[in-house]
């Protein structure tokens, strides 16, 4: 008797024009609808355990948003909120549900959007049939780079914080022939969990790739990215119906992107050009493995969630002092983030962030699926990260979920840290002292051991 059961759902989360737009310095507003954005939901049902994971397509949603939306669903399902995965897409061109420098929540938004991803849950179990699984990856190099270049002599990073320079810069926009080489390796890998009926209708894909975002749009735009074009493109090439739904999750990116200083010409420059091509590409790679899958009738689905306390850094009194003279002159309705625009907005966070509980929560959490496990991290964590993981696991099929259960920011490694660049620059954003990545990463990994065990 077929016990293993699995269930698939979307349900539409486009904002309406005028919605503000979070992701960059300053707010945005929505001026122009390209594709719908969606909030994913993908379930599964062994015996006793059930298990949700959820992809919306939004920036990032923070640890007290998706607490809220979790309680909503373990009202309305039972579903224990330890069990359920609700996870950011990271697209930059979405409703905002979370202030992040000058880019700022939009109530209306923020009030619309738990319901629609309630809805997607529960449309999932609905959709609960008999169903098998199966795990596989394949390398795609060439969509990944480390966006963070040590840069040749002469050249001096500002480090807005502390006026001083960095030892590396992140997206050297103007600065293309004076860069020195990228400081980090990227993951290439490309991850998937495929989930199909026992009578051979596809149910889901869900697809993790540790790719920023593409952004080849103008600011005002909504579109998921190539999170939305992976998606809608597993779609044509299955030939599958309305009841499937095609996802993609963001791995470890925090410090990779495909903004390409260095071969500028490789990709087409038209909007929406290089995220389709990117995002159809990386489709096209899962279809082309399809066939060579094990498939999985009756797996093993167990979950774990920790929380993870971390302690913050915060500005001295000095600093502090500082930052109040700069905000003083600061004319925030006008800022452009350039150099002057860049002293003033982190002097802003400063004082923020001296408002902020001296302790940030970054829940970690892992899923056994059959013969794989997923991991989930609260936070954009930089590739090492992620192939630390992998190669530490002891498993052959793993793959992390960034943005997961929460966002507390940039976590990056402490060596990294000590580099500088836009990820390490202490604000609300980036604030959880050093050796947070290690204890966080170790916390999981102990984890995903467990769950081997």
């Amino acid at each position: 008797m077929t016990t293993f059961l699995a269930g698939a759902a979307r349900v539409k989360t486009t904002p309406p024009l005028g919605t503000r737009i979070n992701g960059d310095f300053i707010t945005h507003y929505a001026t122009y609808i390209h594709d719908d954005l969606f909030a994913k939901a993908l379930v599964f049902r062994s015996g006793d355990t059930t298990v949700a994971l959820v992809m919306v397509d939004i920036c990032v949603m923070p640890k007290e948003f998706i607490d809220g939306v979790k309680a909503a669903i373990t009202a309305r399902t039972g579903l224990p909120h330890t069990h359920m995965l609700i996870a950011s897409t990271h697209t930059h061109a979405a409703g905002s549900v979370a202030d992040v420098h000058l880019g700022s929540i939009d109530p209306a938004y923020e009030k619309m959007l738990p319901g629609r991803i309630v809805q997607a849950v529960e449309e999932a179990l609905q959709n609960l049939r008999p169903a098998r699984i199966a795990f596989g990856a394949v390398a795609v190099p060439e969509h990944v780079l480390c966006r963070r270049y040590a840069m040749k002599p002469g050249y001096a990073p500002l480090n807005p914080v502390t006026g001083g320079a960095d030892g590396v810069k992140t997206n050297p926009f103007g600065a293309e022939a004076l860069i020195d080489h990228g400081v980090a390796p990227a993951d290439p890998a490309l991850s998937f969990l495929a989930v199909r009926g026992t009578d051979g209708r596809w149910i889901s894909i869900l697809g993790n790739y540790s790719l920023h975002y593409v952004g080849d749009w103008e600011n005002g735009t909504i579109s998921a990215d190539y999170f939305g074009y992976f998606s809608e493109r597993l779609r044509e090439r299955l030939n599958a119906g309305d009841e499937f739904v095609g996802m993609m999750s963001n791995g470890t990116s925090g410090d990779v992107n495909i903004w390409d200083f260095q071969d500028s010409e490789r990709y087409p420059k038209g909007h929406f050009e290089k995220s389709e091509y990117i995002g159809h590409d990386l489709a096209d790679k899962v279809i082309e493995t399809i066939s060579a899958l094990v498939w999985q009738d009756e797996p093993t689905l167990e979950a774990v969630f920790q929380p993870v306390p971390c302690d913050i850094v915060k500005p001295s009194l000095k600093e502090l002092e500082k930052a109040a003279q700069m905000i003083a002159t600061a004319r925030f309705e006008t800022i452009e983030p350039d150099h002057e625009g860049l002293m003033q907005i982190y002097a802003r966070e400063q004082l923020l962030l001296n408002e902020m509980p001296a302790i940030r929560e970054c829940p970690a959490q892992a899923i056994r699926i059959g013969n794989a496990v997923i991991g989930g991290l609260a936070g954009e964590f930089f590739s090492e990260t992620g192939l630390y993981l992998k190669a530490q696991a002891g498993i052959e099929n793993y793959f992390t979920i960034s943005m997961a259960n929460g966002n507390a920011g940039y976590v990056p490694p402490k060596h990294e840290m000590e580099r500088g660049g836009y990820e390490t620059w202490r604000c609300r954003y980036s604030c959880l002292a050093p050796g947070a990545e290690e204890h966080i990463r170790e916390q999981l990994l102990g984890m995903i051991r467990s769950l081997q065990a």
